[in-house]
């Protein structure tokens, strides 16, 4: 498995529905993108100028939402990821 470094977060992202309250199918260019996803695996956390190491503010399993153009796709073993810094991350969805 990846294993993110420093402040890193790794999320696989929830699927969007592909229909319109309607029940029109949506073109894949008129999708929102996804701002959602489950946390797979965090970092050890960001070094502070002072030597120590601020924990990353979510754990495994959360989910969370995350800014909208944020981030890095990534593709491992057949499954799409996307690898954010905490700071991308805005809330943890309860």
């Amino acid at each position: 498995m990846l294993k993110p470094l420093g402040d890193r977060v790794l999320i696989k992202v929830s699927k969007e529905e592909e229909k319109t309250a309607g029940g029109f199918v949506l073109a894949s260019a008129a999708k929102e993108k996804p701002q959602t996803g489950v946390v797979v695996a965090v970092g050890e956390g960001r070094v502070l100028d002072n030597g120590e190491t601020a924990p990353v503010p979510v754990k495994v399993g959360d989910t969370v939402l995350f800014e909208k153009y944020a981030g890095s796709e990534v593709k491992y073993e057949g499954t799409e990821y996307m690898i954010f810094a905490a700071k991308d991350i805005v809330a943890i969805v309860e």
